[in-house]
């Protein structure tokens, strides 16, 4: 089996949540785990402040946010004696290779990407710069490692499939076989986990309400109060999947409950088929809370210790910024630049 290079990040905005965790960080660790048994892999775990940068809203307390993506990797498992944990912006490397991408990627390429215009909204015309560059500056972050895999969510497919299409069209560019073809690792097995109050939306940091998310960082309490609310109906649950075709919230309670437990979601329906959701929601909270009460309380003593995390970042930005300097210069070399 080849050596293989796993790359992925998540930005430093708002709060890390429960579909962060289970649809990205739990499947990151297990394949670290997997693969550092096996000697095969390089790891490396960005927090890519420099794209929170392109919504001016992200940018609210960047810092601690930083700190605490950096504590919430450690505490969901991410070993930092195995792993490069650091800082996009700490990598010049990462902006470098995206003006040089950006001067070879056509316009079509980046007008066809859909995060762009579900987060620019109405007026595109008034979006910055920035946000429609997006994909390019993520393909920079992958292509400089020559990252081989990229643990991805699938609403982030594309952005792989992009950088996938720019390190075909740079190769060509240059007529070398110089960039791997990054491939996106999807793990299929996790559902997508929704928000609470809506369940044709997928759980995330932008949603106006608090109450739509579980954060790793919520109290027990507050845990328990979200989940109380959270959106369902007053039908019982059926004996198998068929039944909630048309019931998203109860699906998607179901399946945080099936993906915590790890069960299947069929498994979950027969095992509480004919009960309601207010006898459900009591037993899915205990288990919510077991999961993310060592996972909270982790990150808290982290943040707490701020030399230490330093430390590790310092560490993981030395392990990336040799790896990427070291790329950088054949890069500079190939495009005809005279290196530094």
């Amino acid at each position: 089996m080849k050596n293989q290079r796993i790359l992925s990040g998540v930005r430093p905005t708002g709060h890390i949540h429960l579909g962060n965790y289970l649809g990205a960080i739990r499947q990151w660790v297990r394949l670290s785990q997997s693969l550092s048994k096996q000697g095969l892999n390089e790891q490396l775990f960005c927090i890519v402040d420099q794209h929170a940068l392109t919504t001016q809203s992200d940018t609210n307390n960047l810092s601690l946010n930083t700190y605490t993506i950096a504590a919430a990797y450690i505490a969901c498992g991410i070993n930092p004696d195995e792993s490069a944990i650091f800082i996009q912006s700490h990598v010049p490397a990462h902006t470098e290779l995206a003006w040089y991408l950006s001067c070879i990627a056509p316009l079509g390429w980046l007008n066809r990407m859909t995060q762009f215009k579900d987060k620019a909204g109405k007026d595109t015309g008034q979006a910055c710069l920035g946000l429609y560059a997006y994909p390019v500056l993520m393909a920079a972050d992958i292509l400089i490692y020559k990252a081989t895999q990229v643990p991805v969510g699938e609403d982030q497919k594309q952005h792989v499939e992009l950088a996938r299409d720019l390190a075909g069209l740079f190769n060509r560019h240059c007529d070398v076989d110089y960039f791997p073809l990054p491939e996106p690792l999807i793990n299929k097995s996790t559902a997508r986990i929704m928000s609470l109050r809506d369940g044709s939306k997928k759980m995330s940091k932008s949603d106006l309400s608090d109450y739509s998310r579980l954060h790793l960082t919520d109290e027990n309490d507050l845990l328990t109060l979200k989940i109380r609310k959270a959106k369902t109906d007053s039908d019982p649950i059926p004996d198998a999947i068929k039944g909630l075709e048309s019931r998203l919230e109860a699906q998607n309670l179901l399946g945080i409950y099936a993906n915590l437990t790890e069960q299947t979601l069929e498994s979950v329906c027969q095992q509480f088929a004919g009960q309601l959701f207010s006898a459900f929601k009591p037993i899915l909270t205990e288990v919510v809370i077991s999961t993310l009460q060592p996972i909270r309380e982790k990150i808290f003593q982290l943040r707490e210790e701020k030399s230490y995390l330093n430390q590790i970042l310092h560490k993981g930005a030395e392990t990336a910024n040799q790896l990427a300097n070291k790329n950088l210069s054949e890069i500079r070399t190939l495009l005809g630049l005279v290196d530094r």
